[in-house]
């Protein structure tokens, strides 16, 4: 069993190495995880608060606003993958992470977004596929 704060150390000193990831995306503590119910970045939820979603802030709006990171991101999610480069990674085109930021993402994601939230990305033209793997959509 590997200890949290040797993982941490380990995505930590993977993202350093690779020089293509920001050690902002790398979660600062594994605890108060959460995964983005729209393209699955996992951060603490400070860090979603403080920086918003790499990928979705342009659609979500999580940067300063608590309540909009509780609605769009869950403490419930399984697995983790450290995407550092997306052009060679079978595993991020599997994912469908492919077109996203370096950073580390969960394997999949318990939860929807809310209603109110899927209209406003369906009438901005973007698709909204839920991330969790255990329901088909």
């Amino acid at each position: 069993m590997v200890r949290p704060h040797a993982q941490e150390a380990v995505l930590c000193a993977c993202a350093a190495r690779a020089g293509k990831m920001a050690l902002e995306t790398v979660p600062k503590d594994l605890r108060h995880l959460r995964a983005c119910l729209l393209c699955s970045l996992v951060k603490t939820i400070d860090q979603f608060e403080y920086d918003g979603c790499d990928n979705c802030d342009a659609y979500l709006q999580m940067k300063g606003n608590r309540d909009m990171v509780y609605d769009c991101t869950s403490s419930s999610f399984d697995g983790i993958i450290a995407m550092m480069s997306s052009e060679d990674s079978w595993v991020s085109k599997w994912q469908r992470i492919g077109n996203f930021k370096p950073g580390v993402y969960a394997v999949s994601v318990t939860g929807r977004l809310p209603q109110g939230i899927i209209r406003e990305l369906k009438s901005r033209g973007v698709v909204y596929k839920s991330r969790d793997t255990a329901i088909k959509t």
